[in-house]
C-alpha cells in the first residue's frame, strides 16, 4: 500500500453516502479500511460473476475489503471490538444514539484502545431540537442558509445535486476531521471523536458569502449577486447546436479579453462591469453571439482566447475523456472503469490509482484472519450466522 496513510487502519461501518465517501477518501491516500456490511447484503459469488461485473462501477465502495458482520448479534459486535483493537479509526454514520444501542459507541470503542480515533458522520448534530430528525443533503442546505442562495433571480432555489452538504460539507470534512486528529494522536497518544455533522460542512463552505453578506457585498435575493447568475460575466450560456458554455470573467483584465474577443467593445461600456443596472444589456448581448456558433467552434475559440475564462460545459461521460483531464489524472481508468482519481497530490508518497470495489462480503474471511481473528473462530462465526462470505 502507498500513499501518506500507508499504516494507518481503519474500521468503517457501512452506512449511506457521506461516511463511505470519507472511508474512500482514506483508502484512496493509502489507509488500510475494511468495510463492514450487513450479512443481508452479501453478494453472489466474486468467482460466479467477477467483482470486475458486479461491482465495477460501486465506486463509493472502491478501495478497500468488506467483511460482512452481524451488529445485532453479540458475537458480532465481539468481533469489531476484537479489529478496533488493532485499528487506527473507526467511521460511522448511524443516526444519534444507535451506535451506543448497538454496543459500538465511542465508551465501548476506547475502552477497547484508548488511541482510537472514532469519526462519527451526522446530519443535523448530535445535540438541539433536531438532532434526532431524519433529513438529507437539500435540508441541510436548506437549514443552513445554502439552498437559498442556489437558483437564478425568480425562480425557486435548484439543489446543487448532493455535493455541497453530503459529500463536500460531509464526507470530505469528516476525512479532514480524522487526519487532523491523527495528527493531535502523535503528540497526545490518546484518541477522540471526531463529530461531523453535514449541517455545519454546509454552513462552513458558506463563510466567504457570510463575509461578503456583512459587508453588504451579497443580496438575500437569489440570483442577483456576482456569483449566483447574477452578473453577466459568470453565467452560463447557449451554444447554436444547444451546447452550453461557461463564462468566468470576473477580473477586469479577463473581462476585457472577454469584450473584446467576442467583438462587442463598441457595445459594452467596459468600466460599466460592475453596474448591475446595465448586466441585462451585456447578458443579451453575450447570449446573442455565443448563440452564433455551435459548441466545437466555442472550444476553438477559448483556446485562442485563454484570457477570457470561457469554457465549455461537459457532461461527466465526456469529462472522462477530456485530454487535459486524462492527462493530468483528474480521471484514471481502473478495471475499464474511468473515475476521478485519488487527490491531492503529493511529491513523495503519491497513492496511485484507486483500488476496484470489493462486492459485500467478499473478503469477509481473508480479512477477518489478517486482522488477528484466528480462523477456527471465524469459522464457527460463519457457521453461525455472525458472520458471511459471498453465497
Amino acid at each position: 500500500m502507498t500513499g501518506p496513510l500507508a499504516g494507518i487502519r481503519v474500521v468503517e461501518l457501512g452506512a449511506l453516502g457521506p461516511a463511505p465517501f470519507a472511508a474512500m477518501i482514506l483508502a484512496d491516500l493509502g489507509a488500510e479500511v475494511l468495510r463492514i456490511e450487513r450479512p443481508d447484503r452479501v453478494s453472489i459469488v466474486p468467482s460466479q460473476v467477477g467483482p470486475e461485473v458486479t461491482a465495477r462501477w460501486d465506486l463509493l465502495a472502491r478501495g478497500r475489503r468488506c467483511a460482512a458482520i452481524d451488529l445485532k448479534d453479540p458475537h458480532g459486535v465481539a468481533v469489531i471490538l476484537q479489529l478496533v483493537e488493532s485499528a487506527d479509526v473507526l467511521i460511522e454514520g448511524f443516526r444519534p444514539g444507535v451506535a451506543e444501542r448497538l454496543g459500538v459507541g465511542p465508551d465501548a470503542l476506547t475502552a477497547v484502545n484508548p488511541r482510537l480515533v472514532v469519526g462519527r458522520m451526522t446530519g443535523w448534530g448530535r445535540s438541539g431540537p433536531w438532532a434526532d430528525r431524519p433529513g438529507h443533503d437539500i435540508n441541510y442546505l436548506a437549514r443552513s442558509g445554502v439552498l437559498a442562495h442556489i437558483g437564478r433571480r425568480g425562480q425557486l432555489p435548484t439543489p446543487p445535486l448532493n455535493l455541497v452538504a453530503d459529500f463536500g460539507g460531509g464526507g470530505m470534512l469528516l476525512a479532514m476531521g480524522i487526519c487532523a486528529a491523527l495528527v493531535e494522536r502523535s503528540v497526545s497518544d490518546r484518541g477522540q471523536v471526531v463529530d461531523a455533522a453535514m449541517v455545519d460542512g454546509a454552513a462552513l463552505l458558506m463563510t466567504p458569502l457570510f463575509s461578503a453578506a456583512a459587508t453588504d457585498f451579497w443580496s438575500d435575493e437569489r440570483g442577483t449577486n456576482l456569483l449566483d447568475s447574477g452578473a453577466p460575466f459568470y453565467d452560463c450560456y447557449a451554444t447554436s447546436d444547444g451546447g452550453v458554455v461557461a463564462v468566468g470573467a470576473i477580473e477586469p483584465r479577463f473581462y476585457q479579453a472577454l469584450v473584446v474577443g467576442l467583438g462587442l467593445q463598441d457595445v459594452i461600456e467596459l468600466a460599466a462591469q460592475h453596474d448591475s443596472s446595465s448586466w441585462e444589456v451585456t447578458r443579451a448581448a453575450f447570449a446573442q453571439v455565443f448563440a452564433s456558433r455551435p459548441r466545437a467552434a466555442w472550444e476553438t475559440w477559448s483556446e485562442e482566447h485563454p484570457e477570457a475564462c470561457v469554457s465549455v460545459v461537459l457532461t461527466m461521460t465526456e469529462a472522462t475523456q477530456d485530454e487535459h483531464l486524462r492527462e493530468w489524472g483528474t480521471m484514471v481508468d481502473v478495471d475499464g472503469a474511468v473515475q476521478p482519481g485519488a487527490a491531492p497530490r503529493f511529491s513523495r508518497s503519491e497513492p496511485g490509482l484507486p483500488g476496484r470495489p470489493h462486492l459485500v462480503g467478499e473478503d469477509t474471511v481473508e480479512a477477518l484472519v489478517d486482522w488477528g481473528i484466528d480462523r477456527d473462530t471465524v469459522d464457527a462465526l460463519l457457521a453461525a450466522g455472525v458472520v458471511a462470505g459471498p453465497i
